[in-house]
């Protein structure tokens, strides 16, 4: 189809960034680019930021876009550094992060906090296309992961974000806030499923079960045949059960709390305050002792 994809991944949070570029026109879109965040040092770094930079110049890419598949929960968007390092670069999300925006603001008590959207450039729907130069985006809202997920069709490439995982590991979780196995079945099924089969899967996570390589790429036809949580055989009770009952064995991704509250934000992270220290609120749960009482 003309299009050209760059693979970045990120060890530390096993997330898969890519670069979709149109090598004659240079035209590009960026896809969940990531942040890099120390959990114990509490330290910002920039090299996953660095090497996407570095290809786009050595290419001299146009890039129009930086499109975030959903509010991630497992590491910090790029997005926002990207912005003001790339010339010209906007960020999209779909529409419903307004959603999520609305959950976790309360969550974070966060006081004048616009839960509209605005602080992303656009907010895409799946009424109209979006454009990038030579680059044709549709999205897709597939909603179960979260109930923001969208996945991008250009040309025959899909970018699942974290609804469709390598057909060896099945599908992202659904007992985030608002998440839905019965959601999730139902975007797979009626919505990617239905694409042709030729049409290629990239995926959001690669969590390498067994140790094998490394894996992002399949078609829509692997995935109906061979995914092992959701295939073209499986029903919709028998996918909600093994969902939800997985889902309970899970523990909470590491940087759950802060991925969240900048990620609702665009990945613009707080102002510094007076000291000139950044700071991330960080919401307690305290658990009483039957003994104290």
């Amino acid at each position: 189809m003309g299009q050209k994809i760059k693979v970045f991944f990120d060890e530390e949070t096993a997330t898969l960034t890519y670069i979709v570029y149109d090598e004659k026109s240079k035209d590009a879109v960026i896809i969940d680019p990531v942040l890099n965040f120390g959990l114990s040092s509490s330290e910002i770094s920039y090299h996953s930021i660095e090497k996407i930079v570095e290809f786009i110049k050595k290419h001299e890419l146009k890039v129009h876009y930086a499109l975030e598949t959903h509010a991630h929960a497992d590491h910090l968007t790029g997005s926002a550094e990207l912005k003001k390092i790339i010339p010209g670069l906007k960020i999209g999300i779909g529409k419903n992060i307004t959603s999520i925006q609305e959950f976790f603001s309360k969550v974070f008590n966060f006081k004048d906090f616009n839960t509209d959207g605005v602080q992303f450039d656009i907010l895409l729907t799946e009424e109209e296309n979006l454009q990038a130069g030579s680059l044709d985006i549709k999205t897709f809202f597939t909603p179960g992961h979260t109930p923001a997920c969208s996945s991008y069709l250009i040309g025959d490439k899909l970018f699942t974000g974290d609804t469709l995982f390598m057909p060896d590991f099945g599908t992202g979780r659904c007992d985030f806030p608002k998440g839905s196995a019965k959601e999730l079945y139902k975007s797979v099924k009626e919505k990617l499923y239905l694409l042709p089969d030729e049409t290629k899967v990239f995926t959001g996570h690669d969590y390498r079960p067994g140790g094998r390589d490394l894996r992002y790429e399949s078609t829509i036809g692997e995935q109906k045949q061979n995914n092992i949580q959701l295939n073209k055989n499986t029903t919709e009770k028998e996918f909600i059960k093994f969902r939800e009952t997985r889902d309970k064995s899970l523990k909470a991704p590491r940087l759950l709390l802060q991925s969240l509250q900048v990620n609702i934000d665009a990945g613009y992270l707080p102002k510094a305050e007076d000291n000139k220290t950044i700071y991330l609120k960080m919401p307690l749960t305290i658990k009483e002792s039957k003994q104290w009482k």
